[in-house]
C-alpha cells in the first residue's frame, strides 16, 4: 500500500507541475470541456454559445441558426461534469478545471503497479510500470489537460484488469468491470469498444467451458455477466435518454454522417461536402483502401511515439507475445486489437487529427507492464548465451534505463509541447486584446477556426470557420450575424487565404489586427459586415 500511495503522489506531483507551467486548456477538445463546465457551474446547463463543429447541429447550416445551442452533440459529458465541483469551490479558473484531471489521472500509476503484481510480475517490474504510468513518455503533457485523458486511462485500465480477474474466478470483479466501462463511456464514446472486449471475455470463458466437455466450469457465473451488463446500462442510460430527448438520436454527430462518411479530415469542417455512404464509396476502392491503411499506420505511429517513446515498442511486442495466451492480458489484448481495427476501418481519417491518442492512452498501464517484462525476457535470452552476464544486474540496469528514458522523454516532450501551446495561447490573447481595444462588446459573435478556444480566451461566442468556398463562409456569417473573422495562416481553410494578401470581399473590412509571419500576415482579425448600415467594411483594401 505504501508503494502504491507513493506512486500516486509521484504521478500527482508530475501533473501538478504540468499545471504550474501551463494551466490553461490548449486545444479544441479541452477548450470545449471547460466552456461546457463553466456553463454548468453557472446554472446554464449543457449549453454553449458557439458552434465548434457543424456536425453538432446536423452537419449543415441549420434552418434556424441560433446561439446558444445544446452542447455535447459529439463529445461525452464526464470531462465537463468533474470540473463543476472544483469550479464552485475555486471559481472559474484554469487551475480549478485542471485539478480533477490531475487527481484522477494520477490513479493510473498505482493501477499499473497493481496490474503487474496481479499477473505475477516482479516487484521491480511493478514499480517500473507504475513510474512509467506516472510519466507516460511523450504523452505526458496531455495528462494535466482538462480533457478525457486523465479520466479514460485509469477507468479503462481498471476495467480490463477487473475483466481479467473475472476470467480467474473473481465474479465480483467482472461485475465491477461493467460499472467502470459505463463511466469510461461517459468520458469517451470509445468506451463501448472496451465493453465489447469485456463481453468477449465472457463469451470466450463460456466457449472454453463448452470445449472442455463439462470438466472445466465457467469462471464467470451468469449472475456476474448480468450484473456487469446491468451496471453498464445503469450508468449510461440517463445520458442516452438525455441525448434522445435533446437531439432525437443517441449520437447526433454520427447521425449527420460527418464521423463515418468523410473522405479526409478537411471534410470534417465542411457543410457543403456530402456525408453519405455513397460519397465515401464514390472515391473508388483504391483511395478508400489507402485511407484505411494510412489510418492504421497513423495509429501505430502515434501509439509508438507518444506512449511507447519508440524505444519501448519492441519490448512491448516481446512481452505481448509471451503473454498472448494469458488470461491476465486477454481482455487487454482484445481491446487493443479492437481499437486498432476500429481506427483503421471506421475512424481512419480522424486518427491523425488526434482522436486515436485519446483512446490509446488507456493501453499505457498494461503496455508498460509488457514492455518491462519484455526487457526482462530479452535480458534472460542474452544472459543464457553470454555466461559473463550477471542476469540480475542486467535486468536492474536495463529496466532502470527504460524508466529513465521515459522520464527524460516526458520532460522534453512537455517542454516542447507546452512551448507550442504557449505560442497558440499568445495568438488567442492577441485576438482578445484587439477586440477589446476595438470596443467589441462581449455579445459580438466571432468566426474562427477554433470557436471553443475563441470563446475561452475572448469571452465571445460564434461559429467555426467552415472549410468551404468563400460564398459559403459569407452565408454562415450572415446566418449567425457574425461581427468578426479571425484568420490564422498557421491553422485556417483555403478559402480565406486571399484575405491575408489584401483581397477582401465587400462584406469584410480592413483588419484591426495583423501580425507578421515573415513577409506575410500570419494572424488577422477582420470586421465582418452582415447587417445593413454597418460601415466598418467601407474603405480601400489594406
Amino acid at each position: 500500500m505504501r508503494t502504491a500511495v507513493l506512486l500516486f503522489l509521484l504521478a500527482l506531483g508530475v501533473r501538478l507541475a504540468l499545471i504550474a507551467t501551463f494551466a490553461d486548456p490548449a486545444y479544441p477538445d479541452s477548450f470545449y470541456y471547460v466552456d461546457v463546465a463553466r456553463s454548468l457551474a453557472a446554472g446554464h446547463g449543457f449549453s454553449v454559445d458557439f458552434v465548434w463543429i457543424f456536425a453538432e447541429v446536423g452537419g449543415t447550416l441549420p434552418a434556424n441558426p441560433i446561439l446558444p445551442i445544446t452542447s455535447n452533440g459529439h463529445w461525452m459529458p464526464l470531462a465537463s461534469l468533474v470540473q463543476v465541483p472544483f469550479i464552485w469551490l475555486l471559481g472559474p479558473t484554469a487551475f480549478a478545471s485542471a485539478l480533477p484531471f490531475a487527481i484522477f489521472g494520477a490513479l493510473a500509476a498505482p493501477i499499473a503497479r497493481g496490474i503487474a503484481l496481479e499477473v505475477g510480475a516482479s516487484r521491480r517490474v511493478a514499480l517500473g510500470a507504475g513510474i512509467l504510468a506516472a510519466v507516460p513518455a511523450l504523452a505526458t503533457p496531455f495528462m494535466a489537460q482538462p480533457d478525457n485523458f486523465g479520466l479514460y486511462e485509469p477507468l479503462v485500465a481498471a476495467a480490463l484488469w477487473m475483466a481479467a480477474r473475472g476470467l480467474k474466478g473473481h465474479a465480483r470483479s467482472y461485475a465491477l468491470a461493467g460499472l467502470l466501462v459505463g463511466v469510461a463511456t461517459l468520458a469517451r464514446n470509445d468506451g463501448v469498444l472496451v465493453g465489447a472486449a469485456v463481453g468477449l471475455a465472457f463469451l470466450w470463458d463460456r466457449w472454453r467451458a463448452w470445449r472442455s466437455g463439462g470438466t472445466r466450469p465457467p469462471a464467470i457465473p451468469a449472475w456476474a455477466a448480468v450484473a456487469c451488463a446491468g451496471l453498464f446500462v445503469l450508468v449510461v442510460a440517463p445520458w442516452l435518454a438525455r441525448q434522445l430527448a435533446a437531439f432525437g438520436t443517441f449520437s447526433p454527430s454520427t447521425a449527420s454522417g460527418k464521423v463515418l462518411f468523410i473522405r479526409d479530415i478537411g471534410e470534417w469542417n465542411s457543410i457543403t461536402t456530402p456525408a453519405t455512404l455513397q460519397h465515401l464509396l464514390g472515391q473508388g476502392l483504391g483511395p478508400l483502401l489507402a485511407s484505411r491503411v494510412n489510418g492504421l499506420l497513423a495509429a501505430i505511429t502515434i501509439f509508438s511515439v507518444l506512449v511507447g517513446g519508440v524505444v519501448l515498442v519492441p519490448f512491448m511486442a516481446i512481452g505481448a507475445w509471451r503473454r498472448r495466451r494469458s488470461r491476465d492480458f486477454g481482455p487487454f489484448l482484445t481491446y487493443a486489437a479492437i481499437l486498432f481495427a476500429f481506427s483503421a476501418i471506421v475512424s481512419a481519417v480522424h486518427v491523425p487529427g488526434g482522436t486515436f491518442i485519446h483512446s490509446a492512452i488507456a493501453l499505457a498501464p498494461h503496455a508498460y507492464v509488457l514492455a518491462l517484462e519484455g526487457i526482462v525476457a530479452a535480458v534472460a535470452w542474452v544472459a543464457a548465451r553470454r555466461r559473463s552476464w550477471d542476469r540480475a544486474a542486467a535486468e536492474r540496469i536495463f529496466t532502470s534505463a527504460a524508466v529513465g528514458f521515459a522520464l527524460l522523454a516526458g520532460l522534453a516532450g512537455s517542454l516542447t509541447t507546452q512551448a507550442a501551446w504557449s505560442g497558440r495561447q499568445a495568438d488567442f490573447q492577441a485576438v482578445a486584446a484587439a477586440l477589446d481595444v476595438a470596443g467589441a462588446p462581449t455579445t459580438d459573435r466571432v468566426m474562427s477556426i477554433d470557436a471553443s478556444g475563441t470563446r475561452y480566451w475572448t469571452g465571445r461566442g460564434g461559429v467555426v470557420l467552415v472549410n468551404d468556398p468563400l460564398d459559403t463562409v459569407e452565408r454562415v456569417a450572415r446566418a449567425y450575424e457574425i461581427r468578426w473573422l479571425v484568420v490564422n495562416r498557421a491553422d485556417s481553410v483555403p478559402a480565406v487565404a486571399p484575405l491575408l494578401a489584401g483581397e477582401r470581399p465587400a462584406w469584410v473590412g480592413a483588419p484591426i489586427l495583423a501580425t507578421a509571419a515573415g513577409p506575410r500576415i500570419g494572424l488577422a482579425v477582420f470586421p465582418v459586415c452582415t447587417q445593413a448600415g454597418d460601415a466598418r467594411c467601407t474603405g480601400a483594401a489594406p
